[in-house]
Parts: C-alpha cells; structure tokens; sequence
C-alpha cells in the first residue's frame, strides 16, 4: 500500500520561491509571444498564503489559450499544484479581465472564452492556489498511517511466530520418523504422543527450518531467549539434551554439537 503526492507545497520557504521563479519564466513567456524581448517582468508579490501576484513594465495584450498552455507548461516544470486559479486584471480599475481555474483534471477545469485576444492594456496576473489544505492534511493522516504499518510490521518481525521459524509449514512437519506439530507443542511417532515444552519446541521449529546447516549458538539462543527473561549459560546444552532423548528412538535424526559454534540437526 503506498500514496503519491505531486500536489502538495513543501513546508518550508522553498514552496514560495519556487512559485516566483515559475511566475517570472510565465511573465516572460508572455511577454515573448508579444514581442517584447527588452521589458521587465517586475517582482512577484507575495498578496496571501498561496496567492501570488505576477506585474510587468509595460503594456501587453493576452490570448487566453496561449497564456493557458504557458502557465500550465511552466507549473509543471516546477512541480507546483495543480490546483489553482488565475485572474488577470486590468492597472487602472483592478477588475477581472479574464480568468480561468484548474482542478487538476481536464474535464473539470473552468477555462472560457478561449481565443478571444484581450486588448494591448496594463495588466497584472493573480494565482490562487485552491484545495491544497485538504491535501497537506490528507498528506500528514498519510504518513501517519504509513508510521503505524511500519511499526506493526517491526513489531511482528522482532517476535517471530513458530510457524515463522519452520519456513512455511503450518500445521506439521516430519522429522524422520516422527511428525512435529509446532502449534500444539509435541512430536507423535506411529500413535505415541511426546510432549514438548515451549522451548524445546522452539528450538526444534529452529532446527527443522534449516536441516544438516550449521545454527550457532547466539542464532538460538536470541530467537529462544532474547526476549523471554534471562539466559543462563546452560540453557541451551540442557534443552538440547531433552530433545536429543525425544528423538533418539529414530537414528535417521541426531543433533550434534559443532564445538565453538554451535548445533546441527542431521537428518539421513
């Protein structure tokens, strides 16, 4: 399970420098398509919180289409939102000469009266970004929820199950002769139940997991042990010894010590 969020403003003042960088390469695409390559594209203002203001030295005349593609063109390369609205307003009286708003999908954005060519006039460009709270707070609920699935899984990693230890066997296991059933602690030879205790039973799911390997000592007594209380120096040796006796009606199994390192389940 995963999220992707390409819409959402970075905490931090690097949202805003991003979004007048962007603006000015818009302020100067629009002045290239009148053809003005020596006049300035004056300094983005900063009108609220997600709303910016885009001005220029001289006068320019605006095609709505053409002004569409360049902002969506240049937001894009920015990765800002997509969600956002533009107003475009005349200097002298701050009334709206054209505007349009974008929703992140082309079915739903509001973009009127394309090729209709606004006339040579002062105007300013106003950008609103709109819905971007609902998607910083999904955005924190999200990361939230990813935390908790990480520490569920951390948590079920660390305490590992018996079933986990056998590598997939569910229910039961044979061992030679006998048929180990890790869940109900016990091994059953023919009709002869012999019960295990929980320790035996997991050191023997351990074994079984990786029959004639070599398992060193601090693998099983971390899995056995860790954390189930203290360890004494002689535990492992003793369960050992107990199990070793549970199976030594059948000669196809021996657990022998590897000196130094630690135990082995040889099967035949």
């Amino acid at each position: 399970m995963g999220w992707i969020f390409t819409d959402l403003p970075q905490e931090n003042n690097d949202f805003p420098e991003r979004v007048k960088v962007s603006l000015r390469e818009v302020g100067n695409q629009l002045l290239l398509s009148n053809k003005d390559s020596t006049s300035l594209v004056l300094p983005i203002i900063e009108l609220d919180k997600l709303k910016y203001k885009l001005s220029f030295q001289n006068q320019l005349s605006f095609e709505p289409t053409n002004l569409v593609s360049i902002v969506k063109e240049s937001f894009n390369k920015a990765k800002l939102p997509s969600y956002y609205r533009v107003e475009v307003k005349k200097c002298d009286d701050n009334e709206v000469a054209y505007s349009y708003e974008v929703k992140n999908n082309s079915e739903k954005d509001i973009i009127p009266c394309g090729g209709r060519v606004l006339p040579i006039n002062c105007y300013s460009l106003e950008v609103k970004y709109t819905n971007v709270f609902f998607y910083e707070h999904m955005f924190v609920v999200s990361i939230v929820i990813l935390l908790i699935i990480f520490l569920l899984d951390y948590k079920l990693s660390e305490k590992k199950t018996i079933k986990e230890f056998v590598n997939g066997v569910d229910d039961v296991a044979t061992i030679g002769s006998f048929q180990f059933y890790p869940e109900q602690n016990k091994l059953v030879k023919q009709a002869t139940e012999i019960s295990l205790s929980k320790k035996e039973c997991e050191l023997l799911a351990i074994f079984v997991s990786k029959p004639n390997e070599i398992i060193k000592r601090e693998e099983l007594t971390k899995k056995v042990w860790e954390d189930n209380g203290v360890f004494v120096g002689r535990s492992l040796d003793t369960y050992i010894s107990k199990l070793r006796k549970k199976l030594k009606e059948d000669d196809t199994i021996k657990i022998t010590n590897v000196h130094g390192v630690g135990y082995k389940l040889e099967l035949k």
